[in-house]
């Protein structure tokens, strides 16, 4: 053994060969933290003394070969200043450099996941060989930053320049046939095969049948194109990546600008160039809010798999209801490998569920994302049914129909008497008390709320609903499920709307109340869209449908009656009373036409303005800043109000399902982030601008305290 330490061992193969072999102790993943970068130090410096040496192959003991950086240290290391961490990251380059200078051929074994930083390494030597089930990529723009470990130098020399924005800019992990084509890789074998392959080509190094210098003169000299078709290259994606990033995500064209910038230059010049862009956008609002969320999503992996240890799988499900929702249901679960039984009272609503199924099947087949063999059995794993023969076999049920509480009690009481000794039932209900469907049961305790958003498969995130009597394995146990339907599972206690419609419908308040203090509501949606928001609050609940925000909102007013009543008709109001439901029947707030690909186009409505004038007051003219307030300052209040009454457990959570739930601008972290954003001191004095609008702009005493203290709720995070 050349060397032996915490996170890599490197080990002779045969005379002058090394294998280098990451194998992190007491950790599943491989990753480069600063203890794993030292090593790699130390080994680089060891190989490059070693006498004879004629090859080195870099692999990985675990399943993967390196995940990335270790973000967790990322927020401490960017509240360095500017001239820290271009020295941090210019030592780092000394790593890599040396790995691309070592006096003999390189080659990486890249057996599963190489991402970020993992690739970068990867990229510091002359030849890869990826697994066939392996996924390789520079996902750091997600995070808010760029490749700050070389990414941005190496792959446009290595794969030209417009494959090269793609891969930086766009983030996106590549499979090893996409990886193979750009020529991000060089080879792709079985994974088994890995090693063997590397080693092989390594000894064709070594025999001079490849020119390993030839491939890394290309890396560290200039790229290889003129002036004109450097401009051409640069500024035609400037076009493409600024439309797709948009204004708020600072990082894609950054990392464009630094590819452009140090194009000209040699690799030991280049990295200065990389390492002073990449300190502008780490030092920014949007990668504290990015790496934030990252650190948040971690978080809630780690608290699913703490229920899942304590559950047992769902081996079969069964949806009631199928609808929409219910076909839904069944697609997500049968394609994930969960099969399903739907049941409904007719033909024609299981066929409408089945429809819902296929349609969403075909799409994946079209966009090549499924062949139609795996489509025949993910249809073959939903059995339609109109009577309970085959629940026996069931180990947890989402009851999806009517969103009406008498409904869905005899439903709920029904299928109970079905069931086998444990199974779960579940309900999938928007605002509807789990603890008040419960009286209805025999066993409250294998029941909980298991609310999905729509449209299912696009949605994220399932809200996981604890009623007063709700067993913790009902609760695992369904958690369980729905991670193994693909979903991000977030644990709620009951309250009228749990956690998301709960400050969802505050939000909309502030709405309702801008409007009827005769703000121009395709203003507020303009404005609300360019502060972040996926659609403004009119086209949401054009979207959520008026028939639903309606009821949601009438069960909210009485759950929160010293809030959330408002006194008279509202703009919901009045168009709930003129039916105009939104996406639903083509008019609402706008109206709607199928566009070519058969989705609803939002169009200008003239008619509405009049149509609203009875609950309007005199027309007026907010300024932007008056309408972001008034619609954030009651949504970041019920936020924080949940957290404080124990209906959501952790900043993290309330964040994550803020995101998850209703779209909230990632950029902006969550709205327990933002407030952090904005400080607690500033943004109570923000509200008492607006105490007179009643309760919702009223911060709570918990607030005005932390504010007082200069408390955060996510003290940790800097920046």
């Amino acid at each position: 053994m050349l060397f032996e330490g915490q996170t890599i061992n490197v080990q002779s193969i045969e005379d002058g060969i090394y294998d280098v072999v990451f194998d992190r102790k007491g950790d599943s993943v491989n990753k480069l933290d600063q203890s794993t970068l030292a090593e790699l130090r130390t080994v680089v410096e060891t190989l490059r003394d070693v006498d004879g040496i004629r090859g080195v192959i870099f692999s990985s003991a675990k399943d993967s070969f390196i995940v990335g950086a270790d973000i967790t240290e990322f927020m401490q290391m960017f509240s360095a200043t500017e001239e820290q961490i271009v020295e941090g990251l210019l030592d780092i380059h000394q790593i890599f450099n040396g790995i691309e200078d070592l006096p003999c051929p390189t080659v990486t074994a890249i057996n599963g996941l190489a991402l970020g930083g993992g690739f970068e390494l990867c990229l510091a030597t002359d030849y890869r060989v990826m697994g066939d089930q392996a996924k390789v990529g520079l996902p750091e723009v997600k995070l808010g930053i760029y490749p700050g470990w070389g990414g941005t130098i190496r792959l446009p020399r290595l794969i030209g320049v417009d494959n090269a924005n793609e891969w930086v800019c766009g983030g996106s992990e590549k499979r090893p046939a996409a990886a193979l084509s750009d020529g991000g890789v060089d080879a792709v074998v079985a994974t088994a095969m890995v090693k063997d392959a590397a080693l092989d080509l390594l000894k064709g190094c070594i025999a001079g049948k490849f020119d390993y210098q030839a491939r890394r003169d290309e890396k560290i000299n200039p790229i290889k194109l003129n002036q004109v078709e450097q401009m051409m290259a640069f500024e035609s994606a400037k076009g493409v990546i600024g439309g797709k990033a948009g204004p708020h995500y600072p990082a894609p064209m950054a990392a464009l600008k630094t590819i452009q910038k140090h194009a000209n230059l040699p690799r030991d010049k280049a990295v200065e160039v990389e390492a002073k862009g990449f300190v502008k956008v780490a030092k920014t609002e949007v990668c504290a809010a990015l790496v934030g969320l990252f650190m948040k999503d971690q978080y809630i992996k780690k608290v699913s798999k703490s229920f899942e240890r304590q559950a047992e799988p769902v081996k079969k499900a069964a949806v009631l209801g199928a609808g929409i929702m219910g076909g839904g249901v069944a697609y997500q679960s049968a394609s994930k490998g969960t099969p399903i039984l739907m049941k409904d009272i007719n033909d024609a609503a299981l066929q409408l569920g089945l429809d819902e199924a296929t349609k969403l099947l075909n799409k994946r087949v079209s966009r090549g994302r499924m062949d139609s063999m795996k489509m025949a059995q993910v249809l073959n794993s939903i059995t339609p049914t109109l009577n309970y023969g085959d629940f026996g076999n069931v180990d947890l049920v989402v009851e999806a129909v009517v969103e009406n509480p008498n409904v869905k009690k005899a439903v709920l009481a029904e299928v109970e008497s079905q069931l086998p000794e444990g199974a779960i039932l579940t309900s999938n209900t928007s605002t509807i008390s789990i603890t008040e469907l419960a009286t209805a049961l025999k066993k409250p305790e294998n029941f909980c709320g298991m609310h999905f958003f729509n449209p299912v498969p696009l949605m994220p995130l399932v809200e996981v609903i604890r009623g007063e009597k709700t067993s913790e394995e009902a609760v695992a146990r369904t958690v369980a499920y729905a991670k193994a339907m693909g979903k991000t599972p977030i644990v709620v206690n009951d309250c009228p709307g749990f956690l998301v419609n709960r400050v969802l419908f505050p939000y909309f308040g502030g709405f309702s109340a801008l409007v009827s203090d005769g703000a121009d509501f395709q203003k507020v949606d303009k404005v609300m869209e360019r502060f972040g928001w996926p659609m403004g609050p009119a086209y949401l609940l054009d979207v959520v449908g008026i028939d639903t925000a309606h009821h949601a909102d009438a069960v909210m007013a009485a759950g929160f009656p010293d809030r959330m009543q408002h006194e008279g008709e509202n703009a919901i109001d009045r168009m709930y009373s003129l039916e105009r439901f939104g996406q639903k029947n083509n008019k609402g707030f706008y109206r709607y036409e199928l566009d070519r690909k058969g989705k609803p186009k939002k169009l200008v409505d003239e008619e509405v303005p009049a149509l609203l004038a009875e609950v309007v007051s005199e027309s007026r003219d907010f300024t932007d800043e008056e309408i972001i307030e008034r619609m954030m300052i009651p949504l970041c209040i019920e936020t924080v109000r949940c957290l404080e009454d124990g209906i959501v457990d952790s900043a993290a959570e309330a964040d994550m399902g803020l995101i998850y739930g209703i779209g909230f601008p990632p950029f902006r972290g969550g709205a327990l982030h933002y407030l952090d954003q904005i400080g607690l001191d500033k943004f109570c004095e923000m509200a008492k601008k607006y105490e007179a609008l009643g309760p919702l702009y009223q911060p709570t005493e918990k607030m005005k305290q932390m504010a007082a203290a200069g408390d955060k709720y996510f003290p940790e995070a800097k920046g």
